[in-house]
């Protein structure tokens, strides 16, 4: 599939054209097309021939989240261009709960048909449809939802095939209709959705290698910012399985506190300031609001994510549970506060930032700190989020580690001796804990101080330089890793030991992207290059990552994974940097 959107909604889009999946009026909220998870509950939203063999060719817009997915038929070829609008106007962006659909004839005349019936509340009810003069209207939701378009509505109704042999536009619309001339419209739109897109790719700072992957990987991060808040949600989907028929099927359209740390580092690589300010805008107003813990995630609001339950639906492929919400809100995982406190420090020391006075943020810095202490001999679930084992995490410790030498430095940027003294000494401890984790008979450190697992979260010891990456014990534990989690065609499993529900039986792409930022950090470059070059076949037709990768090539886990993106941008810039190529600003 691909995904288009204007940082208010996603729309998922298959290479037949048909809207699989969008959620209205918010990331979280209900589908209204949903046929993704239950094809007899989700509705429909598609374009296509008449003919029952075609072919299609998808792409986007160069630079831009402008899908177009052109169908080649015996009698004819056409176009459909889909995009959310997104531009600047009256001092603001513009970025309605508007789908547009451009449909242009390319040669003969092919017979087509259009259906469009969006769902309610998951699927559990169909709206009244109402005919207007040029517009459809869906009643029952509870806002207006409305189909405006130039094609006869009777052959949409009826879903009926008609002559394609003019420029069709559709514009669904949830909440404010569209209340001018459609087809001029919807064309400026168009044109000036493009414009922002380009503009925004021309201020973005890449390195002059695998420039294409990071600029659609910064389009996919961008498109998963909710501009109101700032807050950026892992995937716009919920319940794509890991794995076949394993059970783990989640809900991702939420907040990770914990990849705050590398969405800010991988915005940062950008140069786009404004969403790296708005989404830890987003993440302060959380700790200022918290009085005892963070937790790991949060709504688009930055109110507590709901209670997980299971929906009445087929599921993906048939893999059930299909889940709303998610229960591993309620974890203890620990190693959040130092996430933020190393976020954080760009935000401090970066003199382009220009940000907050250290008087004003100092409350928000001991207050992190000061978590730390309490929970440095606390075990937690780890980042794995692990619901039925409780241990002293070695990537919890890192994290310890990382947030305490990013608050000494802080500390020391603003002279509070107090505050940097507390840090050295926490971060001290933090690397005593981490040393128990390491095993001299295996030359690694393991997941957790007493066990025996190897973890590819551990890759951030090298990464986080904890490990000095030109020294023998980052090779070692990297040759560790590797030969216990690597695959042959350089996929790499998060972790290979049992949980909750039994061994994983599919790869964790952003752990592969982590090792390949490894390499490169201990300067095996040319290995570096070659792992990427080997991971960019796991993307789909449009150069989107899933979450999770089989050995097969194929994709699993909620689609696109933000995560796999920043991690993939990340390793990247990283080895830009050993190579010493220019970044173009």
């Amino acid at each position: 599939m691909g995904v288009i959107g204007n940082c208010s909604f996603l729309a998922y889009i298959s290479k037949s054209a048909e809207i699989k999946w969008m959620c209205l009026p918010r990331f979280d909220s209900s589908f209204l097309f949903g046929s993704l998870l239950d094809p007899e509950k989700g509705g429909e939203f598609y374009v296509k021939p008449v003919e029952n063999e075609f072919y299609t060719f998808q792409s986007y817009l160069k630079n831009t989240n402008i899908l177009t997915t052109e169908f080649i038929t015996s009698d004819g070829k056409f176009r459909v261009t889909d995009f959310a609008p997104r531009f600047y106007q009256y001092d603001r962006y513009y970025r309605p709960l508007m789908l547009i659909r451009k449909i242009e004839l390319l040669d003969g005349n092919p017979f087509v048909t259009v259906k469009c019936e969006p769902v309610g509340s998951y699927g559990e009810f169909r709206p009244q449809i109402v005919a207007g003069s040029n517009h459809i209207r869906y009643l029952n939701f509870d806002t207006q939802v409305r189909l405006t378009t130039n094609i006869p509505l009777t052959y949409i109704i009826n879903n009926q095939p008609f002559i394609l042999n003019d420029t069709c536009y559709l514009a669904f619309t949830y909440g404010v209709p569209l209340e001018a001339p459609l087809e001029s419209t919807a064309d400026d739109f168009l044109e000036k959705t493009t414009k922002y897109w380009l503009q925004w790719i021309k201020n973005t700072s890449i390195p002059n290698i695998f420039q294409d992957e990071i600029i659609r990987s910064a389009l996919v991060l961008k498109l998963h910012q909710y501009e109101d808040t700032g807050a950026i949600i892992a995937s716009g989907t919920t319940s794509l399985p890991e794995a076949p028929d394993a059970g783990r099927n989640w809900d991702y359209r939420y907040c990770w506190m914990r990849d705050s740390y590398y969405t800010l580092n991988a915005f940062n690589n950008l140069g786009h300031f404004d969403e790296l300010e708005k989404y830890f805008l987003y993440i302060q107003n959380i700790i200022l609001s918290e009085k005892k813990k963070i937790k790991p995630m949060y709504t688009i609001a930055g109110t507590g994510v709901p209670k997980e339950k299971e929906l009445p639906l087929a599921g993906y492929l048939g893999n059930r549970p299909v889940h709303l919400g998610n229960d591993a809100f309620s974890q203890e995982q620990n190693d959040i506060y130092g996430q933020v406190l190393a976020s954080l420090l760009p935000l401090y020391i970066d003199r382009r930032l220009n940000y907050l006075s250290y008087k004003k943020s100092r409350e928000v810095i001991y207050w992190l700190l000061n978590k730390v202490e309490e929970t440095m001999e606390l075990p937690d679930a780890g980042i794995w989020e692990f619901r039925n084992r409780m241990q002293e995490n070695c990537y919890t410790f890192l994290f310890h580690w990382a947030g305490s030498k990013a608050a000494e430095k802080i500390a020391t940027h603003f002279s509070d001796n107090d505050l940097r003294v507390k840090a050295g000494k926490l971060a001290s401890r933090a690397a005593e804990k981490m040393e128990m984790c390491y095993r001299p008979d295996l030359k690694a450190y393991m997941q957790a101080i007493g066990n025996d697992n190897f973890d590819a979260a551990t890759l951030h010891l090298v990464n986080m330089n904890y490990l000095d990456p030109s020294g023998e014990k980052a090779r070692e534990h990297l040759d560790a890793l590797a030969g216990h989690l690597k695959t042959d065609d350089g996929l790499f499993y998060r972790y290979i030991h049992e949980d909750d529900f039994g061994k994983p039986e599919t790869t964790f792409l952003v752990c592969a992207f982590w090792y390949a930022e490894a390499l490169a950090g201990t300067g095996r470059v040319e290995d570096a290059i070659q792992t990427i070059e080997k991971l960019l076949s796991y993307s789909n037709h449009l150069g989107l990552f899933s979450e999770d990768a089989g050995c097969d090539g194929s994709q699993w886990g909620n689609f696109p994974q933000t995560y796999s993106h920043v991690g993939l941008m990340n390793a990247i810039y990283r080895i830009a940097a050993k190579l010493d190529r220019p970044v173009f600003l």
